[in-house]
């Protein structure tokens, strides 16, 4: 597939968040994808110098590859949207929604789709009222194991699982690492699946299911970014109809939450079967590891027309 796009697409990645390396990875990767198809495809970081080169030589397209705040939270693609510039991707509002994990629970939940129960506890409220008796608290009301994570941010910085009451303060201190707010959540056992949704025009569509089996048994950064530590399944080992059941979950999440031209939602599958919703990214992986590419592979497609196609919908949009 060659394009007909006049002028240069930027590819953004890097940043200043604890994930920049993966960001830098998925960029390259990107920019690779772009460029086979005859883009002219540049790679910038976004720092003092971004705003000069965007309005020196305005390109075609912006594809925003920034994990972490800096780029799921919407305030980059705010300003891109002031600089009238086209890009692949969700509109801020729907970004702002989708980066809050408890936000983006409840609209879920709301449309139906299983969500693990959980409580949102910001480090204040531990001051105030005191570690233990806010951890007693929330442990006798939901049970062990528990999972604990930031309520913003991505690559599972700062996530832990709790299996005993002596883990839950370490747990949640490393939350707080990341942020002044975490969620802690019934963990729910079963098969961790991804489920990539695309949209090229007619509507969203989601790819083959991806089975995610961690070395270590817990799907954390190192997992997700060293080559070799984790097993994928493409489609999932699981019956049809589950495989079904996920694949609607994530258009679902796709259509409550607003997004647009892609997104990754992160499922669990219980032994009944059930998909249990844990959160979406706006702005899917793109390194040797993750799951996007490999959901675009087993589609029979290359990755290269797919992300083709999305630059074409963003301009004409």
């Amino acid at each position: 597939m060659t394009h007909e796009i006049g002028g240069r697409v930027v590819v953004l990645a890097g940043g200043l968040s604890p994930e920049r390396d993966v960001s830098v990875r998925s960029g390259r990767r990107m920019a690779e994808a772009l460029r086979a198809t005859g883009l002219s495809v540049d790679v910038l970081d976004v720092d003092a110098t971004l705003l000069p080169s965007l309005a020196a030589d305005r390109p075609a397209c912006v594809v925003p590859l920034l994990h972490g705040a800096a780029g799921e939270d919407g305030a980059v693609r705010g300003v891109l949207d002031a600089l009238g510039l086209p890009y692949v991707g969700s509109d801020p509002v729907a970004c702002r929604a989708a980066f809050d994990k408890p936000v983006a629970s409840a609209r879920v939940g709301a449309a139906g789709v299983a969500v693990p129960a959980s409580y949102v506890l910001a480090a204040t409220t531990f001051r105030e009222l005191g570690a233990h008796a806010v951890l007693d608290a929330v442990r006798s009301s939901l049970g062990l194991p528990l999972m604990v994570k930031p309520t913003k941010g991505g690559s599972a910085l700062g996530a832990s699982v709790v299996r005993t009451e002596d883990e839950f303060p370490a747990a949640m201190m490393a939350a707080f690492a990341y942020g002044d707010t975490a969620v802690v959540e019934r963990f729910v056992e079963g098969t961790e699946v991804a489920v990539s949704v695309v949209d090229e025009g007619d509507g969203p569509r989601a790819l083959p299911v991806v089975e995610i089996v961690p070395d270590g048994g817990f799907y954390d950064y190192s997992a997700r970014y060293t080559a070799g530590e984790t097993e994928f399944f493409v489609p999932a080992r699981l019956d049809p109809a589950v495989l079904e059941a996920c694949a609607a979950a994530a258009v679902t999440v796709h259509d409550v939450l607003g997004l647009r031209d892609w997104s990754r939602s992160d499922l669990i599958v219980d032994a009944e079967g059930t998909p249990w919703f844990l959160e979406v990214n706006v702005a899917p992986g793109m390194t040797e590891t993750s799951i996007f590419p490999q959901a675009v592979a087993a589609s029979g497609q290359q990755i290269s027309d797919v992300v083709l196609r999305l630059v074409e919908r963003a301009i004409a949009r």
